[in-house]
């Protein structure tokens, strides 16, 4: 905890008064451009990645950057989906996996999950992209995979679907590597980028 109290002594003593301009506009404002979809995974933080400021990105982090396909029941993925399509008008979606997946790894190594049901129980929404990984413990292939499945399973939601159909909404699957920085653009399906950074 101490980090974190250092932390916030900086953010309040230097950060914030160097910003304060656009904290007082996003005090009532809040137009993010992009929904960024990515792994809970502590090394991998959306905004660093994309040099963004605060207010840019609304952003879902999930185990595994998974997003289960849309179902009517009550789920948070799936409103936070809804929220940043229909409601703020989001017009890019970003789906980010990222090498040395912990989740991607226990299946792809087939990681006795016995002791944490809740996070297997998760990971079943990657079975499509297990199904669409030929080899057993290709991680990086596994990780792509993973988007692409994703992407499938994001262009389910009502929302995403609507706007999608009327030309609003881009979706972009992307692959962070962690060591080196880079970022691979996946081609999809739907309105999506294809081109490499």
């Amino acid at each position: 905890m101490d980090n974190l109290n250092d932390g916030l002594a900086r953010f309040q003593r230097d950060v914030f008064p160097a910003k304060a301009d656009l904290f007082a506009h996003l005090a009532s404002n809040h137009h993010p451009h992009t929904l960024f979809i990515g792994c809970s995974d502590a090394r991998v933080v959306p905004e660093l990645i994309t040099g963004t400021e605060p207010g840019d990105l609304f952003v879902i982090r999930t185990a595994g950057n998974l997003v289960p396909a849309y179902s009517p029941e009550a789920d948070g993925v799936a409103a936070s989906i809804e929220y940043a399509v229909a409601v703020l008008g989001i017009k890019d979606v970003v789906i980010c996996g990222h090498s040395a997946c912990g989740a991607m790894t226990a299946l792809a190594e087939g990681i006795d999950l016995s002791l944490a049901p809740a996070v297997s129980n998760w990971l079943r929404h990657a079975d499509a992209s297990q199904a669409r990984t030929p080899i057993r413990g290709d991680v990086p292939r596994l990780v792509k995979e993973n988007v692409l499945a994703q992407l499938a399973n994001l262009a389910t939601h009502p929302s995403v679907a609507k706007a999608l159909a009327a030309g609003e909404l881009n979706l972009h699957g992307w692959v962070y590597d962690i060591g080196s920085g880079s970022v691979e653009q996946l081609q999809g399906t739907g309105h999506q980028s294809t081109a490499a950074l």
